[in-house]
């Protein structure tokens, strides 16, 4: 069995302070004010005070960092505490740390299309400590309505004046190409690319990450990550309830813009791209681009749509069905399940299908890569031998796993399927992975682009999509019923075995915490 690596998070956040320090990645005594644009509404609360109250506890801000939260709503500083604190999972231990944090939060009211309200911004940071020599981070926690005004406003009139200024947003990015070029030129009128760090949190997980180094840094997969060897790549997200009354956004952007487009894209590029000259941002990036180029547009006879509907024997939200949503619009025909086949057209993966799956109110959470190797050749054990694969887990149990034949354990010279499994809650003991926005945020502070969109990486994401978005936004198929807590429908596995995917059913991976 491997030796466990047991470390504390202590030991853990020291490492990586002594990492950034020692790498300059910022200068640990300048000034930086992080500020929150929609500090009052939900992402800012669950997600974006929580992200840096974690970053702050553990050590790996710079010291002098404030935090200003900018919204329309009439708060006060102990509202957005009593709001955001219980997303914190702060112990009675760090309530001294707690009260330094808030110490250095503040909060200014505002509208997003005044420019009043950023003149009163600017001063207000400016005279925080060393405000007016600060470097400036905007994270935009709103609607994709308000980008273009807000973005306007910061540019004319909140700029660091002698720091540097960069700018956080969140997807999605434009409904279509269009939409999206359109955004891309406006942002590009305002600010240089290099401050412009478009956030996709799936870019921010342990897993994905660490598909980076998986490929190239092991030789063992070097000769056979290619269409000689691998047959399909499967790439999935699934979760297991259903909108939960965010249909006014859901059904105006569906499940393919929702996931599909951003994470499941992603991942697929990590997989399939050659290998960058470095880890610099723009290395990695720009192998992420020739490979999206390479993928030809979606076609309609590729893509199979669900919705989900009630489950008569289930309980709770589980008998209700995405119509029966007061949010949802009477009769709409948006998709909550999408599967479709992407191939890259390339000399690495000619004819390779890369499976995208996604949907809500399915039989489990999960997301995950999954490579299927091809058949054995001069197969001599009767066709009793199941390709070979390997998963990459990326949530929930993070692992790397192999499935391979060995031989049964007796007397008798039959082989039966098992796996090489590393599950990082084992192998990894006591050791807390970072929340992806944790990740993502202190690059921000870093200056590392690496795990962002590029706004060419993004124009080719929405190529190869926006044809067959037009065409349900003009045609609106109805989509094949699946009950909520299914895989999903039955079609979506005809598509993959169409393609060539083979499932066996004899073997499924079990989390050794379960055993």
């Amino acid at each position: 069995m491997a030796e466990q690596v047991a470390l504390s998070q202590t030991e853990v956040c020291g490492i990586l302070r002594e990492e950034l320090y020692r790498g300059d990645a910022f200068h640990h005594s300048e000034t930086h004010i992080f500020i929150i644009m929609g500090a009052s509404g939900n992402l800012a609360k669950k997600k974006i005070y929580p992200t840096i109250w974690w970053l702050f506890r553990d050590g790996l801000l710079p010291e002098a960092t404030f935090i200003v939260g900018f919204a329309r709503s009439r708060l006060s500083m102990a509202d957005i505490r009593k709001q955001s604190e219980p997303f914190f999972k702060a112990t009675p231990e760090e309530k001294p740390k707690l009260e330094e944090f808030f110490a250095r939060n503040c909060y200014v009211a505002g509208h997003y299309d005044d420019p009043a309200s950023y003149q009163r911004l600017n001063s207000h940071v400016n005279a925080l400590h060393q405000g007016s020599q600060a470097n400036y981070l905007f994270y935009l926690a709103l609607p994709p309505t308000v980008y273009e005004v807000v973005t306007k406003n910061i540019s004319e009139t909140c700029m660091s004046p002698t720091g540097w200024s960069r700018i956080i947003l969140e997807k999605p990015f434009g409904k279509d190409l269009q939409s999206s070029d359109r955004l891309s030129n406006h942002i590009a009128a305002l600010f240089r690319e290099e401050q412009v760090y478009r956030i996709d949190h799936y870019l921010g997980k342990e897993m994905v990450q660490n598909l980076m180094v998986l490929r190239f840094a092991n030789r063992i997969f070097v000769p056979i990550w290619n269409r000689n060897n691998i047959a399909c790549v499967i790439l999935t997200f699934k979760e297991p309830f259903g909108i939960e009354g965010r249909g006014g956004y859901f059904d105006e952007f569906g499940i393919i813009r929702d996931v599909m487009q951003n994470h499941l894209l992603q991942m697929l590029s990590l997989v399939a791209m050659e290998k960058p000259a470095s880890t610099k941002s723009d290395d990695v990036r720009d192998e992420k681009v020739k490979v999206l180029k390479c993928i030809t547009e979606v076609k309609a006879e590729d893509v199979v749509l669900g919705q989900y509907v009630g489950n008569p024997s289930g309980e709770g939200e589980a008998t209700k069905g995405y119509l029966d949503d007061p949010t949802v619009p009477q009769g709409s025909t948006t998709a909550t399940f999408a599967a479709a086949i992407l191939y890259v057209k390339n000399e690495r993966w000619d004819r390779v299908p890369f499976i995208l799956r996604c949907g809500k109110a399915l039989n489990e959470r999960k997301a995950e890569v999954r490579l299927q190797f091809r058949d054995v050749a001069g197969d001599i054990f009767h066709q009793q031998c199941k390709r070979n694969e390997l998963v990459i887990r990326v949530q929930p149990n993070e692992a790397v796993y192999t499935k391979l034949m060995t031989k049964k354990p007796g007397m008798f010279f039959n082989p039966e399927e098992s796996e090489l499994d590393l599950t990082y809650s084992s192998r990894y003991k006591n050791v807390k992975l970072p929340d992806a926005y944790e990740r993502l945020i202190l690059d921000v502070f870093c200056g590392n682009q690496m795990h962002f969109v590029r706004s060419d990486e993004l124009r080719e994401a929405w190529r190869i999509f926006t044809p067959l978005l037009h065409k349900i936004d003009h045609e609106k198929p109805q989509p094949i019923s699946y009950v909520y807590g299914s895989r999903g429908p039955t079609e979506a596995d005809e598509l993959m075995k169409r393609v060539g995917f083979q499932y066996k059913g004899g073997y499924k991976w079990v989390n050794p915490h379960k055993l």
